[in-house]
């Protein structure tokens, strides 16, 4: 074997291996965004939940409005996506959810924010002053609406990097 043989053999094992790093390193990123998106499922699973959770204990439900009555917090510019009335014997204000501009530069993108009593140690409402907390960042406000698909039935769609959809009833 040739010095000529030997430095064109190990050129293309270093192409060979060149190739093979670039595959992993596309395969690692793409792991990255599949983690993400799961991640961001998720929590938008969760934020539905919590939202169909408080509409289970309101008496009334407004959507893209406060149906004349006032947000416990301010709005900031969002827009409001769904406004719940407290039901009889709750001992707990409003709860709004609006959407848009983060209130700090750590979130991503557009958010969903609460506004409504927090919660005690049971899991419940408490009856103090209410909190606008962030639900969910990292969403598109043009893909993320809430609309009633029939009389009582209300679909809320969630638009992020994936699209999560949740249906709630209407009590009021």
């Amino acid at each position: 074997m040739s010095l000529l043989e030997l430095l064109l053999a190990l050129s293309g094992g270093l192409l060979l291996v060149g190739v093979m790093l670039q595959a992993v390193l596309a395969e690692t990123r793409g792991n990255q965004q599949l983690g993400e998106r799961l991640r961001q499922r998720a929590m938008a699973g969760r934020a539905l939940a919590l939202i169909s959770a408080d509409g289970a204990r309101a008496s009334r439900l407004t959507i893209g409005g406060t149906g004349g009555s006032s947000p416990a917090c301010g709005l900031a510019g969002r827009q409001v996506l769904l406004h719940f009335e407290p039901g009889v014997g709750t001992g707990t204000g409003p709860i709004t959810y609006t959407l848009g501009q983060p209130p700090s530069a750590i979130w991503r993108g557009a958010v969903l924010m609460r506004c409504g009593p927090a919660f005690g140690l049971d899991g419940e409402p408490s009856a103090g002053a209410s909190l606008n907390r962030v639900v969910l960042d990292g969403l598109q406000v043009a893909g993320t609406r809430a609309e009633r698909i029939s009389g009582a039935v209300v679909r809320v769609t969630l638009q992020g990097q994936s699209r999560v959809q949740g249906v709630l009833a209407d009590r009021g």
